[in-house]
């Protein structure tokens, strides 16, 4: 930890394959959520000068990026993942630190963007176009990837090398260059990547990383004239706010929002397995994850049972510093996330919800100078509760009793997101019913809803996103361009449609 009377440790941007200061020479702290006597560095305050250095950086690379052969790209990406399994329990201890959540997830947060850019290196030879016969004689026509321009890249705190490598490994394999904008509360994380990318040997200007806050950073690097798409993950607030920005320009733009996700517990499910997927999906990451699962609706023949056993659960797990081994769940991301949660339990019980266990600020003790807050159980909740249709992104969970599986669907879809849902069942119609019937973009049988896997599609439906995903090839679908093309080499004129009755 850093000392009181200790220099801090200061960060800079990376613009042109230089470490700059930002323009105004202004920068913000980042402090240990956990501890906020714990300086983890200071960081560039940039804006819009910034922004645009970088930018017209990417611009300028793409000239010659998007020439690279794909393969040769590739290699780059496979040495910053080997150096990433290098430094993983470094780059874990230092997301603990600035973003709170333990150990053993953050391992997790590093493992993941080591297997995206493994991935991503892999479709350094696999961007396969198709080839098809034509309607016409002595006539070739195939499809090809092709790249778009500079990416403007925004991320969001609570994965913060995880999500950038989502974005980063797909842009730079499809020919793209790249500007990132991660979150402030957690820039280290996205610092430590870029940094392994350049030792990896990637040219100067093809990622340029800038830090700093939304309206001085973000908002100037979605505008920017010389960004050709936007991916953007974060709140639904600020995405209808960076669709507005693109639509002018009818720029690319994908957009990765919240979720309200739900475990359905069957009257035949494994309650055990149910009660621990449910306190991993709840209470993994203190909640604060997109899919995190913030509802459960359970079978009223079980729903006694279910509610003692995940009671019991929640009441037993370790609050605390991410860093110590014996740590359940860390705190949350800062002050203004601790003061959403404790209105949310406000408004819960003001609903008439049933406070299980939990609803208070942890704030005595070594929990003094963090933002801590025990896990909560709402039980008896009505399903068109507050705390049952909105986003809380906290340890906070609403329990919903359901008299049977058709009910069980309308609560599951009866919210403005479709990001992920789970079902607890050994009805194998049931299961597939419902892998059928409810309106998300990922769906679990007999597991929580997390624990997306980087070679499948990620994102959801309705206010989620746009309709876009992310990894797996379905990230290649964003990053790149169909071009379509037709070689004729019969050496006379054909008309594609009109001449087909002469062949």
């Amino acid at each position: 930890m850093t000392s009181a009377t200790a220099s801090p440790v200061v960060f800079k941007n990376f613009i042109h394959g230089e470490w700059r200061e930002a323009r105004s020479g202004k920068a913000f702290d980042n402090r240990n959520p956990a501890n906020v006597d714990d300086l983890i560095g200071l960081f560039p305050a940039s804006s819009a000068e910034d922004v645009n250095q970088a930018v017209e950086s990417a611009a300028d690379a793409y000239r010659g990026w998007r020439l690279t052969p794909a393969p040769r790209r590739a290699e780059i990406l496979y040495r910053a993942a080997e150096l990433l399994v290098q430094r993983k329990d470094e780059l874990a201890h230092d997301m603990t630190r600035e973003m709170g959540k333990i150990m053993t997830e953050t391992r997790g947060d590093v493992q993941e963007a080591i297997d995206m850019t493994y991935y991503m290196a892999g479709e350094g030879r696999r961007q396969f176009g198709r080839t098809t016969p034509s309607e016409l004689p002595d006539k070739f026509a195939m499809s090809v990837r092709d790249s778009i321009g500079v990416a403007g890249l925004v991320t969001p705190w609570n994965f913060p090398m995880a999500i950038p490598s989502w974005k980063l490994g797909p842009a730079l394999i499809c020919g793209n260059t790249a500007v990132i904008k991660p979150a402030e509360d957690t820039p280290l994380s996205a610092y430590n990547f870029v940094q392994a990318l350049e030792e990896a040997g990637l040219p100067r200007g093809v990622v340029n990383l800038v830090m700093g806050d939304g309206p001085s950073a973000g908002a100037p690097l979605v505008a920017h004239s010389k960004v050709d798409l936007v991916s953007f993950t974060g709140s639904g607030d600020v995405g209808r706010l960076v669709s507005e920005s693109c639509a002018p320009a009818f720029k690319k733009c994908t957009l990765e929002m919240g979720g309200k996700n739900i475990i359905i517990v069957m009257d035949d499910a494994n309650l055990q397995l149910a009660v621990d997927g449910a306190i991993w999906g709840g209470f993994g990451t203190t909640g604060q994850r997109c899919t995190a699962a913030s509802r459960v609706a359970v079978h009223k023949k079980v729903y006694g049972e279910f509610m003692s056993k995940f009671v019991e659960r929640a009441r037993a797990l370790r609050v605390g510093n991410g860093l110590d081994p014996t740590t359940d769940m860390g705190p949350l991301i800062n002050e203004s996330a601790l003061k959403k949660v404790m209105e949310y339990v406000v408004i819960g019980r003001n609903e008439n919800a049933k406070l299980a266990t939990g609803g208070r600020r942890l704030d005595q003790g070594a929990f003094a100078n963090g933002w801590f807050h025990e896990p909560t159980i709402f039980s008896d909740c009505d399903p068109k509760m507050r705390i049952c249709q909105e986003e809380i992104f906290g340890p906070v969970v609403s329990v919903i009793p359901v008299d049977g599986f058709e009910e069980a669907i309308a609560v599951a879809n009866g919210v403005k997101y479709g990001l992920s849902a789970s079902i607890y069942t050994r009805n194998v119609n049931n299961a597939f019913k419902a892998m059928r019937e409810i309106t998300t973009g990922i769906v679990y049988v007999n597991a929580p809803t997390i624990g997306a896997e980087t070679h499948l599609p990620f994102g959801g439906t309705k206010q989620t996103g746009n309709g876009h995903r992310e990894a797996a090839t379905a990230a290649l679908d964003f990053y790149s361009e169909w071009k379509t093309l037709y070689i004729d080499y019969s050496d006379r004129l054909q008309r594609a449609q009109i001449d087909t009755e002469n062949v």
